[in-house]
């Protein structure tokens, strides 16, 4: 007899949880212990699973990093009774607590796939069923007894991106994730393509580490032509701030006025960290590369390279819990820890 992988579905919420009440067109919560009656087509899987709700799901424009270690303790508590995990959750902060799990689940050796639909898996055209079936046949992927995938995911309309990269374009079509500096990792046609050579190696040797404690004393500030010293300076001396991403203008550029710059450098001299990234939907900060990013650099301002906004807020959150060194810190932060940059 051939070897079932064993999937927990964990649903945290979102709308593809939701089903229509046809006769008052009301909007209910989807009850997953009756999924399999509602969703025949999982019988053709060849896997078992296992459903687990939130007592009290939420949307996802209520997640935080409470919720997040929510979900990482289902992981940790169900880690060696499972070989896959999909977590439904709703798609407006979907890329980042893909990101955020990514960095809390330490030595991943098996799939963490989210995903969710744009309209509820009750409704006549919904995306759910597609992204829900496929997400657990990609979780129950096997290949010489080890899970073909070891790292978090999300799948969304035909493709399985590295959670980290991800980042929502979309608020209408289907098409709602895009991965803008990294290829998918698998598209789903007639046949899976698997891109195997993209995916991160699986760890065999160390156990998994799970961190359930994030810093949230952080910031992102987008810069735009006009921003005041005034405005700048409220934001970097708000008490208690520990670190801000500031998203800059194509490479990493930003204005190189003496205030600014005087600004950046005071705040960084008081101990607080300042990671660049672009605000172009795609591409990498590389500072130094024009005059107007020299400055940053010359001061301490952390490179993001070519992380996405919604990885570099959570990487910060995750860095900020660990008690590294002052001296450390960038040059941690700039290395990748789970696949999430260059």
């Amino acid at each position: 007899m051939s070897y079932k992988s064993k999937i927990l579905l964990i649903y945290t919420g979102g709308t593809i949880g939701m089903r229509k009440d046809f006769e008052t067109g009301a909007l209910k919560a989807f009850n997953f212990s009756k999924l399999l009656q509602r969703i025949p087509e999982l019988k053709q899987l060849d896997c078992e699973i296992e459903t687990l709700s939130f007592k009290h799901p939420i949307d996802s424009s209520n997640m935080n990093p409470k919720e997040w270690a929510k979900i990482a303790t289902i992981i940790e508590d169900n880690y060696s009774s499972f070989d896959g995990f999909v977590v439904l959750h709703g798609s407006d902060t979907m890329s980042y607590s893909a990101s955020a799990l990514s960095f809390m689940l330490e030595n991943l050796a098996k799939p963490v796939i989210f995903t969710g639909s744009q309209l509820p898996i009750g409704d006549l055209r919904t995306d759910a069923k597609e992204n829900l079936i496929t997400a657990i046949q990609i979780a129950s992927l096997r290949k010489d007894d080890k899970p073909v995938v070891s790292e978090v995911c999300l799948y969304f309309e035909y493709k399985l991106y590295r959670g980290n990269r991800t980042t929502k374009i979309n608020a209408e079509h289907f098409k709602a994730f895009t991965s803008p500096n990294y290829p998918d990792l698998v598209e789903s046609g007639v046949h899976l393509k698997l891109n195997s050579e993209l995916f991160l190696p699986c760890n065999k040797i160390s156990e998994l580490r799970v961190h359930k404690v994030l810093d949230s004393n952080v910031a992102v500030v987008k810069m735009f032509p006009g921003i005041t010293t005034a405005v700048l300076s409220a934001i970097l001396n708000i008490p208690s701030l520990k670190g801000i991403v500031l998203e800059t203008y194509g490479s990493g550029n930003a204005p190189t006025e003496d205030w600014f710059l005087n600004l950046l450098k005071k705040a960084i001299a008081a101990g607080l960290y300042v990671v660049n990234v672009t605000q172009c939907a795609a591409g990498s900060v590389s500072m130094g590369q024009y005059e107007t990013s020299t400055g940053m650099k010359e001061i301490g301002v952390i490179s993001g390279k070519d992380i996405t906004t919604e990885a570099a807020i959570t990487k910060l959150m995750f860095l900020l819990s660990q008690n590294i060194a002052v001296k450390d810190f960038k040059t941690v932060f700039e290395t990748s820890l789970r696949g999430e940059m260059i």
